[in-house]
C-alpha cells in the first residue's frame, strides 16, 4: 500500500474514530491540526506525507483517554501502518513523531527530534491557543468535572509528566499551567506567528474574564 492509500485509510479510521468525541480532541480538531500542520509543513520545507500521517494519528490512544499509559499511542500509531502494510521505517517515524507531539508540563523539556515532529507539534499547540483553544479547554475541563476557576488555587509549573498527568485544577488554571506558555515554546517560524495573536487573543479572555468574575470591582 502506498503512502497516499495509507493516509487515505488512515481519514477514514480517524473520522470515525473521533466523530462523537466531546473533551475538544474530537476529529474536527485533528483535522484543524491536519491542515495546520500542512501549511506550516509547506512553509517550513517539511516532508508533507509524514506530516499528514503523524498529524491524523497524533492523539490516536492518547494518555488522557487511556488510563495515563503515555507509550500506548505512539506504539498503536505503528502497529497501524504496519496493518496496513507500511514499512517499519514509516511506522517507527510516525510512532517518534506520536510520542514526541505531547505536552507534559511546564518544567519539561519537549523539543522535537525532526522538522516533521516540530511541525506537528506546533500545529497541535496551535490548536489549543486562540478562540478555539479556550473553547477546547472549557469543553475539556467540563468532561472532567473541573471547575471554572477557584480564585485561592495557586498555578502549579509542573516539573515531572506524572505530576502534570495527576493535576486536577481549574480551567483557568490550565491556562497559567499550559496554554500562557506555549507561544514560546512554538519550534517553528510559521509556528511562532500564527501563535502570537492566538495567544494575545487568550490574554484579553481572561482579563475580561476575570474583570466579570469580580463585577468589574478590582
Amino acid at each position: 500500500m502506498t503512502t497516499e492509500q495509507i493516509i487515505e485509510k488512515t481519514t477514514e479510521y480517524i473520522k470515525q474514530k473521533f466523530e462523537n468525541e466531546g473533551t475538544g480532541h474530537d476529529w474536527f480538531h485533528i483535522d484543524r491540526v491536519r491542515r495546520t500542520a500542512m501549511l506550516l509543513a509547506i512553509e517550513e520545507g517539511a516532508d508533507t506525507q509524514i506530516v499528514e500521517l503523524a498529524a491524523l494519528l497524533h492523539d490516536v490512544d492518547d494518555w488522557k483517554f487511556n488510563g495515563g499509559d503515555v507509550d500506548s499511542g505512539p506504539e498503536t500509531a505503528k502497529n497501524w501502518i504496519l496493518e496496513l502494510g507500511g514499512s517499519e521505517a514509516l511506522a517507527e517515524t510516525i510512532k517518534a513523531i506520536v510520542n514526541e507531539v505531547t505536552f507534559k508540563g511546564a518544567g519539561v523539556e519537549t523539543k522535537t527530534s525532526t522538522l516533521e515532529a516540530a511541525v506537528v507539534q506546533d500545529a497541535d499547540r496551535l490548536d489549543a491557543l486562540g478562540a478555539i483553544g479556550i473553547a477546547r479547554a472549557f469543553a475539556y475541563g467540563g468532561s472532567r468535572s473541573r471547575l471554572l476557576w477557584d480564585p485561592e488555587e495557586e498555578y502549579e509549573q509542573h516539573e515531572s509528566f506524572d505530576a502534570y498527568k495527576k493535576n486536577t485544577s481549574s480551567t483557568i488554571a490550565h491556562f497559567h499551567e499550559k496554554l500562557l506558555l506555549l507561544k514560546d515554546r512554538m519550534q517553528t517560524v510559521a509556528g511562532k506567528q500564527l501563535a502570537e495573536e492566538r495567544h494575545n487573543f487568550m490574554v484579553t479572555y481572561l482579563d475580561q474574564f476575570e474583570r466579570e468574575w469580580w463585577g468589574d470591582n478590582r
